[in-house]
């Protein structure tokens, strides 16, 4: 049982929304879905554009010139077959339109989570690395510099010298 509830969560899905499986045909759930997007996308086009109007120009066309017994729409009557056709796929473009965009509204919304904890996570980093580089510095600082170290060994070596000529001059007395 809860193996199934894992497998149904889905990132373009929001949260509490369940699909319902007697929309399924098939093992594919998303299938609609797709559906909805190709269309969104196809209905964009200037090829879709093109065609719906090369459609209108000549059903008007066929109609207008064709032999009287061949004309199904009539021009007399302001071709109401064409203006169904054109309404009815209006009707049903319009919500496959609205369907396609609240998936992708989905999507984004999971993008711009996922976005906001990238940067949170790259904010936690960023300072943690700081805070190495201050503590790194520190360190460094408390270090013997080179030219400290030459002093050092300057004023050990002087010492010496001294030292030793002061051993000189004792045991030369």
């Amino acid at each position: 049982m809860a193996r199934a509830d894992v497998d149904d969560r889905r990132f373009d899905t929001p949260k509490g929304i369940r699909r319902s499986p007697s929309f399924r045909l098939s093992g594919d759930r998303d299938r609609f879905g797709r559906f909805t997007e190709w269309v969104a996308r196809a209905m964009g086009t200037p090829g879709f554009l093109l065609g719906l109007t090369v459609f209108a120009i000549g059903w008007m066309a066929w109609n207008t010139f064709a032999p009287e017994p061949l004309r199904f729409d009539s021009i007399a009557i302001g071709f109401t077959a064409l203006t169904l056709v054109l309404s009815l796929q209006a009707s049903y473009a319009a919500p496959l339109i609205l369907l396609a965009q609240n998936r992708q509204d989905d999507r984004d919304r999971v993008q711009i989570e996922q976005d906001r904890q990238r940067a949170e996570r790259n904010l936690a980093d960023t300072e943690y690395l700081a805070r190495e580089v201050v503590a790194l510095r520190l360190v460094v600082r408390d270090l013997a510099t080179k030219e400290f170290i030459r002093q050092e060994l300057r004023q050990v070596l002087e010492e010496l010298d001294r030292r030793d000529e002061e051993e000189s001059e004792h045991a030369a007395t």
